[in-house]
């Protein structure tokens, strides 16, 4: 209770409509994945009469008509600010450089690349190898110079995508998905935003239905080597001799180290299930 007004401040922050829900909902959608639990926290917040004005209501009850406003108010304000604390969306956005991050991956992939390529490809008359092991920056411009690497336009048209994208590329496996992908956008550059623009904005509805849908289908469960433990754990539930036990069992399962498992997930659905 000491620090309560730093609390009423920090939730009164806390309760504002994030701008990183909606991008979350947004995207999600994109991917044709129910966005459903991300948009409800958009509405249930929301100023008006949710829980962003209910926060507003819990300060307005706490403020002392006898005590120090003032210094009540301080501490209040004190709290806010934590909760804005650390990278927001808008800093992360801001903060991300895509030639930073591109040229962050090639310098990784370079510290094994320098010794494996052959030598008959050369640009302004060094090696591959050469290149990745005294200048991946000015590799990269050079890639950009010789048409390698075709920015602010389709991927499909850079000879360099060519390489590492597709099961056939002779590079593939070399970049994960995700760097895979910053290559993409950072190739597309404008091309990419353009796209965006023309493109049809993704179908809500259409997403939510089909994402309860997938949800309320029943799907074939094959056994398999990963079933191994949720087997075994029901199989020890079923010898234990009341709900008391089988719920102390369970237990250790919900720890936050072991929450996340297979095993903790099947454990924490079956906890629940034990209160009925």
């Amino acid at each position: 209770e000491h620090f309560l007004p730093e609390v009423i401040g920090f939730n009164l922050g806390y309760e504002q409509l994030p701008l990183h829900l909606l991008i979350t909902s947004y995207e999600l959608t994109e991917l044709g994945i129910d966005p459903y639990y991300f948009t409800l926290h958009v509405t249930v917040d929301n100023a008006d009469n949710g829980h962003a004005r209910k926060a507003v209501q819990s300060l307005q009850a706490a403020w002392p008509q006898v005590g120090d406003s003032a210094e009540f108010y301080r501490r209040v304000r004190a709290g806010y600010r934590l909760n804005e604390l650390g990278a927001s969306t808008l800093s992360v956005i801001d903060g991300f450089d895509p030639d930073r991050e591109v040229r962050r991956v090639f310098e990784k992939k370079a510290a094994v690349g320098q010794f494996v390529h052959s030598d008959y490809c050369r640009f302004e008359g060094h090696t591959v190898n050469q290149w990745l092991a005294e200048d991946v920056e000015r590799f990269l411009n050079v890639l950009q110079q010789r048409g390698w690497i075709a920015r602010n336009q389709d991927p499909q048209g850079s000879r360099f995508w060519q390489l590492i994208s597709g099961e056939q590329a002779p590079m593939f496996g070399v970049f994960s998905a995700h760097e895979q992908q910053l290559i993409h956008d950072w190739i597309a550059g404008d091309w990419l935003a353009e796209q965006q623009t023309t493109r049809g904005k993704p179908n809500l509805r259409l997403a939510q239905r089909q994402g309860r849908q997938a949800a309320t289908t029943p799907r074939p469960q094959p056994d398999s080597d990963f079933d191994q433990e949720a087997r075994l754990l029901e199989q020890q539930l079923a010898q234990l001799p009341h709900r008391e036990a089988r719920m102390r069992h369970l237990l250790p399962l919900l720890s936050p180290t072991r929450h996340h498992s297979n095993a903790g997930l099947l454990a924490t659905r079956l906890f629940s299930g034990l209160f009925n």
